[in-house]
């Protein structure tokens, strides 16, 4: 795959196997009503790894007064469930969050840069320029401290203010950011507004502009499209996916963004087209009803409704 590292293929001009990073513990709950407690967090976080989860993102660093539902972001990582072959990662939006995320101990740290201006600045109180710049400023540290550290292009296929993101500002803002020299570009569609085309377009100037920086996808199921974009990025070269159990949460800052891509939902459709995931279907689905009694609300994903397809049925013994 042009720009990027071996990966065995697979079928279908698709990799044999993927990396599935599960957000829904920060992602997915940052933008619920509901306010879980700690241990509920970390039953989530334990059910996830048990069902074969490998990458988690757990929580964010922001102020507790502008993200409440992460406030006890600190004592979830103290007490997280540390396993072998388990990395946990978390949000950090300036050097304080780093050096929170680096005092508790996870494995991966993440920023978000967004695309345009106007959502940056409601989003992060910065220009673009100024996020990849901050962005750097941590990429720095992490390398210093050894811990694998992801930059996330947001917003990068439309913006809930500036409308249609071009595929050349995507490009500017992948330059900026590939400076600080990241272990993983994550293209992020964080309204969920883009369509399979554009993701062949923008991965594949991706790759021109971060040559063999892995990259990964985060694509939201808001019109219903993120697993036909998450499989158009693995066609294009994309090695990692982020996905929410049970599709819950979105950002709180864009408006009317909901729907992360269900986690079940991608398991399903991967495995299906005969790429590895390593995670249990069944007891991923076996998560989203407890996690419903939980929220107080049904979850929208599709898999959990209905079951993984066993295959064929025995044939009715009449027809209407």
């Amino acid at each position: 795959m042009s720009g990027q590292a071996m990966v065995a293929e697979g079928p279908h001009g698709l990799p044999a196997a993927v990396d599935l990073v599960e957000v829904a513990p920060r992602d997915g709950l940052q933008n619920e009503s509901a306010r879980l407690d700690m241990r509920t967090k970390l039953d989530l976080i334990e059910r996830l790894v048990a069902a074969g989860v490998r990458r988690i993102e757990v929580a964010s660093f922001a102020h507790p007064k502008r993200v409440p539902s992460m406030a006890d972001a600190d004592a979830l990582c103290a007490a997280l469930p540390r396993r072998r072959g388990v990395s946990f990662s978390g949000l950090v939006l300036n050097e304080k969050g780093y050096e929170r995320a680096r005092r508790a101990g996870l494995d991966e740290v993440t920023m978000v840069v967004v695309a345009t201006d106007t959502f940056s600045e409601k989003n992060q109180g910065l220009t673009t320029k100024a996020a990849a710049e901050q962005w750097c400023r941590i990429a720095a540290l992490a390398h210093q401290d050894g811990i694998r550290s992801s930059v996330t292009i947001a917003a990068a296929f439309g913006c809930p203010y500036e409308g249609l993101v071009s595929v050349e500002r995507v490009a500017e803002v992948a330059a900026a950011v590939v400076a600080g020299g990241p272990d993983e570009i994550v293209l992020a569609d964080t309204i969920g507004v883009g369509v399979p085309t554009q993701v062949d377009e923008i991965v594949s100037v991706l790759h021109q502009v971060a040559p063999g920086v892995r990259l990964r996808g985060h694509f939201h199921d808001t019109r219903n499209t993120a697993v036909a974009n998450a499989v158009a990025a693995l066609r294009a070269g994309v090695t990692a996916l982020d996905a929410s159990v049970g599709g819950i949460g979105g950002c709180p800052f864009a408006p009317g963004a909901t729907g992360n891509v269900a986690t079940e939902d991608l398991v399903y459709a991967l495995e299906g087209m005969g790429v590895a995931t390593e995670i249990d279907l069944t007891e991923l689905v076996g998560i989203v009803p407890w996690l419903e009694h939980q929220l107080g609300h049904e979850a929208p994903g599709h898999v959990a409704k209905v079951g993984a397809f066993p295959g064929a049925l025995s044939p009715p013994s009449c027809v209407a």
